[in-house]
């Protein structure tokens, strides 16, 4: 996880506050935070996704970027590490008002967690034609027979998320 500094613990989300403004710049902003856990994962030897989730006021509760290698954990992506990171800091487990800035599309692991911890909405850069379980392969945040769904939007700075992917499996590729 990174060591950016952690929101207050004691600041709980207030169900009357109203939403920041939702806005194309907002989702490029969280994004590009999003990003550069993604190049700190790559800088550490794993495959470079990042996660910011932020709450309904507009501020950062957790990021953070894949750690599977660092810690010999399948379950170290990004949004699992978030999302734990985020209950931690807020207190809670429902991380109701929460948006999720996922670099790659969540697989269905990170999917079902993102349901589990009731977050509202998913922004995500590109797509994963052979794990993502947002909209490639399944529809997890969408699915009626859940308790929970999620509103989804793709594409957010898709080229420069797919470019941190590419560059790195090019390199890993590359090596004797």
């Amino acid at each position: 996880m990174s060591t950016e500094e952690r929101p207050d613990r004691a600041w709980r989300p207030d169900a009357n506050e109203p939403p920041f403004a939702r806005s194309a710049d907002a989702d490029v902003d969280f994004m590009t935070a999003a990003l550069d856990e993604a190049r700190v994962a790559a800088s550490r030897g794993e495959v470079p996704v990042g996660c910011v989730l932020v709450d309904r006021a507009g501020r950062t509760v957790a990021r953070a970027h894949n750690l599977r290698e660092t810690l010999r954990d399948p379950t170290a992506h990004a949004e699992m590490l978030a999302v734990r990171s985020a209950a931690l800091n807020l207190g809670a487990w429902r991380l109701e008002g929460v948006t999720a800035y996922v670099t790659l599309e969540p697989c269905a692991m990170c999917a079902g967690a993102l349901v589990h911890a009731r977050v509202d909405r998913v922004v995500y850069g590109c797509d994963d034609p052979k794990s993502g379980a947002v909209r490639s392969l399944f529809s997890i945040g969408d699915d009626g027979r859940l308790n929970h769904r999620f509103e989804v939007t793709s594409g957010v700075l898709a080229s420069e998320c797919a470019a941190v992917l590419s560059t790195f499996f090019a390199s890993l590729r590359s090596r004797p």
